[in-house]
C-alpha cells in the first residue's frame, strides 16, 4: 500500500518572523523567490507585511491575524515582521522547496557567480548560523535594493540568473516531483475513474499518518525560525 502524502502533495512549516532590523530599518527576512513552487501563507499571530516583486510591480500586503496570501513562482518577497508575526507556511511541490527552488536576491556579480552564490547561501553548523543568517539576509537585502531601483527589466535578469542557477537541480527535481505529486496525481485520476464504474477503488487502503516534529531548535530559514515536521515516506506500507 502507497501511504499518502500530505493533502495536495503540498509542505507545511511554523514560521516565526525574524525580527532583525534591515538597512531600512524593517525587521523582517531574506527577500527570495521560488523558481517552481507557489507559496501560501496563513497569519497565525502578530502583524506585519509582505513586500512583493512581480509582474504587477512591487506591492505590499498587509498581514494580520487570520490572513491568507500566496503567489506564484518568480515572484520575489520579503517578509516584514512589526510586531511577534506567525504563520503557517504552505510551499507547493512538497520536497522541491527543500532542493533548493529557493534563489535569495543578492547583488548580480553573485548571482552570476554559482560558486560564490553557493558560500552565500550557506549556513554554518553551531552558534555562528544565527549570525551568518542575518549576513545573508542583509545581503540578500542589499540584492533586492537593485531590484527596486531597477523596475521591470531587473526581475527579468533576476529570473534569468536564477534559472540558470538551478539548472544542474532540474534533473533530480523531476524525478522527486513525478514520485511525489505526479504520482498523487496518477492515483487521484485512477480514483476518479474507479468511482465512474462505482467502484471503491482506494478506499479500500484508507489510512492515517501522523508528521512527526522535527527534533531540536526551531531551524534559521531565510524569513525566520522554522518548526518543521518529518514526513512519512509516500512508500512505507508501516
Amino acid at each position: 500500500m502507497t501511504a499518502p502524502l500530505f493533502p495536495g502533495g503540498v509542505a507545511v512549516s511554523d514560521l516565526q518572523v525574524y525580527d532583525w532590523a534591515g538597512a531600512d530599518g524593517r525587521c523582517g527576512g531574506s527577500p527570495h523567490l521560488h523558481t517552481a513552487s507557489s507559496e501560501g501563507y496563513v497569519v497565525l499571530a502578530g502583524s506585519g507585511a509582505v513586500h512583493t516583486l512581480s509582474a504587477d510591480g512591487p506591492e505590499e500586503h498587509a498581514l494580520s491575524t487570520g490572513d491568507v496570501v500566496w503567489f506564484s513562482p518568480g515572484t520575489v518577497h520579503r517578509l516584514v515582521n512589526d510586531g511577534d508575526l506567525r504563520l503557517l507556511v504552505v510551499m507547493q511541490n512538497s520536497g522541491l522547496p527543500e532542493a533548493g527552488d529557493a534563489v535569495l536576491t543578492f547583488p548580480s556579480a553573485v548571482l552570476d557567480d554559482p560558486e560564490a552564490y553557493a558560500r552565500a547561501v550557506a549556513l554554518p553548523a553551531g552558534d555562528a548560523r544565527a549570525d551568518a543568517a542575518r549576513a545573508r539576509r542583509d545581503l540578500a537585502l542589499e540584492g533586492y535594493a537593485e531590484l527596486v531601483a531597477g523596475g521591470p527589466e531587473a526581475l527579468h535578469a533576476l529570473h534569468a540568473r536564477a534559472a540558470r542557477l538551478v539548472r544542474p537541480r532540474v534533473a533530480a527535481w523531476r524525478e522527486l516531483w513525478a514520485a511525489t505529486v505526479a504520482a498523487e496525481t496518477a492515483r487521484t485520476r485512477a480514483q476518479l475513474d474507479a468511482l465512474g464504474r462505482a467502484e471503491p477503488g482506494l478506499m479500500a487502503a484508507a489510512s492515517v499518518r501522523r508528521g512527526e516534529p522535527t527534533p531540536g531548535d526551531r531551524a534559521y530559514g531565510m524569513c525566520g525560525r522554522l518548526a518543521t515536521w518529518t514526513w512519512p515516506d509516500p512508500e512505507d506500507p508501516s
